[in-house]
């Protein structure tokens, strides 16, 4: 899980500034639509809509930002429609793009124009299902409250498959079907959560020279820069060489 790690580390990162963290409220705003429009208004009995709403936290969303965003998507509705799209960059490295959008067309006719753009390939649906797993990913600050070794038993038993500590930063990944109860489990222990939700982890990553590598990742800012893409996930192996070459 390493790989996936610095990735989610450097993805923070970049979400520091303000263009991306204005990206990130548009994003989180969508979820929250499709959530209201999936479960409802109520975040107690709605699941998906209480992670959103903790991502949003996770970002430092304002909560009246949060709280319109349910009362528009409970009056109003919305005609979001989730979709991904599945395909390769350049030397074989997988890229999955996850997006919610109004306009199907629209999405289609960008996200094959981004990989057109970078030299990469567009796939069928189902073509990059064995090289990526779904995965439950939580992301929790490390405070002195949390005494490591009772709380790994109790996410362990849980459900949780990996525990990785990292600058200051806990990440549990769990199998798909594990997700539920490893959010009950730390909502019950009052943990704060940065942010949680399932994600693609690639299972075989792909090692490339830096400057290679780099051309990649720009196609994957592209994707990421589109207002319709939610999240894109991707099979490169984030050497310390590229790492350093990023920054």
């Amino acid at each position: 899980m390493s790989g996936h790690s610095k990735w989610s580390k450097i993805k923070r990162a970049k979400g520091a500034n303000d263009a991306k963290r204005s990206k990130m409220f548009s994003r989180i705003v969508k979820e929250i639509a499709i959530a209201v429009k999936e479960g409802g208004p109520d975040p107690e009995a709605n699941p998906r809509l209480r992670l959103a709403i903790n991502n949003a936290k996770g970002v430092n969303m304002p909560k009246d930002n949060v709280e319109r965003a349910i009362s528009k998507a409970d009056k109003e509705g919305d005609n979001l429609e989730e979709m991904s799209f599945e395909g390769y960059a350049p030397n074989g490295v997988g890229v999955f793009v996850d997006c919610l959008s109004d306009n199907k067309q629209r999405t289609v006719s960008n996200v094959r124009a981004i990989f057109t753009k970078y030299n990469g390939s567009l796939g069928t649906n189902g073509s990059l299902s064995f090289l990526f797993d779904t995965k439950g990913v939580f992301n929790i600050p490390l405070t002195d409250s949390i005494d490591m070794d009772e709380f790994e038993m109790e996410i362990i038993d849980a459900g949780a498959e990996d525990i990785e500590v990292e600058e200051g930063i806990i990440t549990i990944t769990t199998a798909k079907e594990d997700f539920g109860n490893v959010q009950k489990k730390l909502d019950s222990l009052g943990i704060e959560m940065e942010n949680a939700g399932l994600q693609r982890i690639p299972n075989d990553m792909k090692s490339l020279d830096v400057q290679s590598a780099l051309k990649i990742l720009r196609m994957i800012d592209a994707f990421e820069d589109d207002d319709d893409v939610q999240d894109v996930y991707h099979s490169l192996e984030l050497t310390d060489e590229v790492i350093e070459a990023m920054e």
